[in-house]
């Protein structure tokens, strides 16, 4: 049985108008898709970030198509779209510094709209989603507080409040040593193995980029496939 994808980008191009004009996407089409693991790769300044904010609808691009879920992206559904469907994690954590651990995990399903009182669904699964990424002891823990492999840690869980289909993640161990990079891919890569989610990466690290199922190569403007053998 042929899979849908859960991301189908068709075309998409991006240019920024100001201070003059640059083309930083060009026709760049890919497919995301269940219990898929995909990596892209590619030297700091080619939008490589400018690309993952365009398929997780946080910015539009100026040409081409994004289809999430079978459904065409528009500036109007973009919102709902992406707290229904996508969990991000950012090289920079971006927690609330002056909320606790589970407010901060929290956050997507107030964001959402569910309740997040005590006992409700959403918190039930937030302290899961803690204890599953060893963080159980510091639930109540101001954020500013934690160390950078427990902030990342934070931002995972917070990722997975919602139980989104799509898991877009920029950068997310490149605060951290050799050995925590690799824990985050897989607590990330169990997520997707267990619930046929997806997760695209943005990664330097080449040895990371090795554990996935695809590798891309974004340059110039231009999306490629890289081979098994490329490292």
């Amino acid at each position: 049985m042929k899979l849908s994808p859960l991301i189908k980008a068709i075309k998409i191009g991006k240019t920024f108008r100001l201070p003059t004009a640059n083309e930083v996407l060009k026709e760049i089409s890919l497919e995301l898709f269940p219990w898929e693991t995909v990596a892209i790769m590619g030297p700091s300044g080619e939008g490589k970030s400018t690309l993952l904010n365009i398929l997780g609808t946080l910015e539009p691009p100026t040409s081409g198509e994004l289809i999430l879920l079978g459904q065409k992206v528009t500036r109007g559904s973009a919102p709902l779209m992406r707290n229904q469907h996508i969990g991000f994690i950012f090289q920079s954590f971006n927690l609330l510094e002056d909320y606790t651990v589970l407010q901060n995990v929290l956050m997507p399903a107030f964001i959402a709209n569910k309740p997040t009182a005590t006992g409700s669904f959403s918190y039930k699964r937030a302290l899961t989603l803690l204890e599953s990424v060893g963080l159980s002891h510091r639930v109540n823990h101001m954020s500013q507080l934690l160390s950078g492999g427990e902030k990342q840690r934070v931002a995972i869980a917070r990722a997975l409040c919602n139980d989104p289909q799509i898991l877009l993640a920029d950068e997310p161990s490149g605060n951290l040593d050799r050995a925590n990079s690799f824990k985050i891919f897989q607590l990330l890569a169990q997520a997707v193995k267990d619930f046929g989610k997806g997760l695209i990466i943005v990664t330097h690290d080449k040895e990371l980029a090795k554990l996935c199922d695809r590798r891309f190569l974004l340059s110039k403007g231009s999306l490629t496939e890289l081979g098994k053998e490329y490292g």
